[in-house]
């Protein structure tokens, strides 16, 4: 039997654990040596051994066959490396702590993405119960009574004129699943598929769709038991609702096709229901309509892309705080009089981040004052324009957060995303411009020959010639730039007239939404290199220093990236960046100046503006 031994390393930093593959469960310790120190070293987002001096490796267990994730954002991530889609990255481990109600009215943003994570369980309301039994009476009745009724006692879409007799009622609803589950592409992660389960189920606990108590409560165990079908994230066109995912979903529940859960791995999904004492679905009048038309995952998604939008828009003011200094530029163009007098409310919230990063009354950087008094008096738009640009993707995080909350608890209008992507990626757009003033020496602040001043060397490379620098990192954030401008063409303009023309016209909303996530991935990778770059350009201030929050971000990139004295495989230093901004950890170690700062500036909070609307 194959099994893996549990190695802790040390050296350096704190103790890591890794499950290393062990084909005897005699093996020694020295053979998976080698093998932990690779995992350590790539951990630290630096592909070398360098700094392994006193590494240890210590068998202390033996496993059942699973195997650690890596690059889990410190959660206990394991999968089984049997099963047929190793690709889903599972998540487990988190004990569920904490429930939080579902009724179908107040699920948030931040709930939904714990959920995901597997932070909470969830409980259906009281009140959702009671709904949810008078939403299933009005269909017993209907069935009863020999009405028609689409979707109960006839087929759908073009088949919306065939009357099914009521014997058949059961197999009109298993088959709608079966049919309809006809999706392709590869599965939706652990994350995103809690995410959809949790929105159906939050969908039918407010009491419109006719599903009975039974079904809902099975719902329910599924998602607190992380039993999760496998879901194809391609397929919808966002019509009558993401009607191919949510059939997956579906499915799995039913006891067909593959599932997933963290004690079983992927297996056939009746065994794994069995296994969790979990009865399959058996689905009655209405209820296959009622399990699959939603546009849940495109709201899930859609969360997914906001959450992480907004994660990364505040650690970009951080980012270009410190390449604003290290380019020796002023922050007199964020003063608090100049954005009060044009008062968009994200302009004046990004203004006052970096004022809280920058101001010398407050803020001591030697870089600052060593150029005080040079002869430049204005600043390139990707510098004192800042505000102008982050603020407004902000304001449109303001708005997508408010149309999404709205929509968890309902259904979702998909342009909406791709507004969010467009808005997004001009955080990325601007990134790689202020990037180029980092490497280009033709157009990087300083001279050299004034007093204080610092001449940037080509690519911020020493011995440039021999070393290239960050000459290729800046053609990759240009890479990526490129690509979010074609991912940000709206899916919204197209449509595809699909159901013999009688859904003729549909909003591409799941691909909107696959789009925003991907335009986010890569807005944080191009900032993973601004800050890079902006950190390497620090090395060649120094002795001088920054403002006391920006060493703190420079700290903290230097404990997973060390400086580049020449060049060295670069691809792990930009993963290592990128997961720390994924992570919020550079918001972190900025926030607290941030507060500090308002508390002790004294000024007055962002205003907004009210809308006057004329009829």
């Amino acid at each position: 039997m194959r099994v893996f031994v549990k190695v802790c390393c040390s050296g350096g930093g704190e103790p890591q654990a890794y499950a290393l593959p062990c084909n005897e469960p005699t093996a020694r310790v020295g053979s998976l040596k080698s093998l932990a120190l690779d995992r350590w070293s790539e951990n630290r987002g630096d592909n070398s051994k360098r700094d392994a001096e006193g590494f240890q490796a210590n068998a202390v267990g033996y496993r059942r066959p699973l195997v650690r994730q890596r690059h889990d954002s410190g959660r206990s991530a394991r999968r089984r490396i049997s099963g047929p889609l190793d690709i889903f990255q599972a998540l487990t481990g988190i004990e569920n702590k904490e429930a939080i109600e579902l009724d179908g009215l107040s699920l948030s943003v931040e709930n939904l993405m714990r959920i995901g994570r597997g932070e909470l369980k969830v409980k259906i309301s009281e009140s959702a119960v009671n709904r949810v039994k008078r939403s299933r009476k009005v269909v017993d009745d209907l069935v009863a009574s020999d009405e028609v009724t689409y979707g109960v006692t006839t087929g759908f879409g073009k088949f919306a004129s065939v009357v099914i007799p009521k014997e058949k009622t059961i197999e009109l609803q298993e088959n709608l699943i079966r049919s309809h589950a006809a999706g392709v592409g590869p599965p939706l992660s652990p994350e995103q598929t809690r995410r959809l389960l949790a929105l159906r189920l939050n969908v039918l606990v407010k009491g419109y769709s006719g599903a009975r108590l039974e079904t809902v409560q099975k719902l329910e165990a599924a998602l607190n038991a992380s039993c999760l079908p496998l879901v194809p994230e391609q397929g919808t066109v966002g019509a009558s609702g993401d009607l191919a995912p949510l059939s997956h979903l579906a499915l799995g529940l039913m006891g067909e096709g593959l599932m997933w859960s963290p004690s079983s791995g992927w297996a056939n999904a009746a065994d794994v229901l069995e296994a969790h004492g979990l009865s399959p679905l058996s689905l009655q009048a209405k209820e296959g309509i009622s399990l699959i038309n939603g546009t849940q995952l495109i709201t899930g998604l859609g969360v997914e892309a906001l959450s992480r939008a907004e994660l990364i828009a505040k650690q970009a003011d951080v980012v270009a705080a410190l390449t604003l200094d290290v380019l020796q530029g002023t922050p007199r163009a964020f003063d608090y009089d100049v954005h009060a007098n044009r008062p968009h409310y994200g302009q004046q919230m990004v203004a006052g981040r970096l004022r809280a990063l920058l101001d010398s009354s407050i803020h001591h950087s030697e870089i600052r004052a060593s150029h005080k008094n040079c002869h430049r008096v204005q600043d390139p738009y990707t510098l004192r324009c800042i505000p102008q640009v982050h603020g407004v993707v902000n304001d449109t995080l303001t708005f997508v957060r408010g149309i999404l909350t709205t929509e968890m608890n309902s259904a979702l209008d998909n342009p909406v995303m791709d507004y969010l992507a467009i808005a997004v990626h001009e955080l990325a757009n601007i990134s790689e411009r202020r990037q180029e003033r980092l490497m280009n020496p033709s157009i990087s602040a300083g001279s050299g020959a004034g007093e204080g001043e610092v001449k940037l060397p080509a690519f911020l490379a020493s011995d440039g010639g021999i070393n290239s620098g960050f000459m290729i990192a800046h053609c990759t954030s240009a890479a990526l730039v490129s690509e979010n401008k074609v991912l940000t063409h709206p899916s919204s303009v197209d449509s595809i007239s699909t159901s013999a023309a009688q859904e003729d016209h549909v909003s591409m909303g799941g691909f909107a939404a696959r789009k925003a996530i991907s335009v986010v991935s890569h807005v944080e990778q191009v900032l993973a290199i601004e800050l890079l770059a902006a950190c390497q350009a620090l090395e060649f201030h120094r002795p001088r220093t920054t403002t006391p929050p920006l060493e703190e971000v420079h700290k903290l990139v230097r404990t997973v990236v060390r400086p580049w004295d020449k060049d060295r495989f670069m691809s792990p230093d930009i993963e290592a960046a990128t997961k720390l901004l994924r992570e919020g950890r550079v918001w972190t170690a900025a926030e607290p100046h941030i507060s500090h700062y308002k508390t002790t500036a004294n000024e007055p909070p962002p205003k907004r503006i009210k809308l006057v609307h004329q009829s």
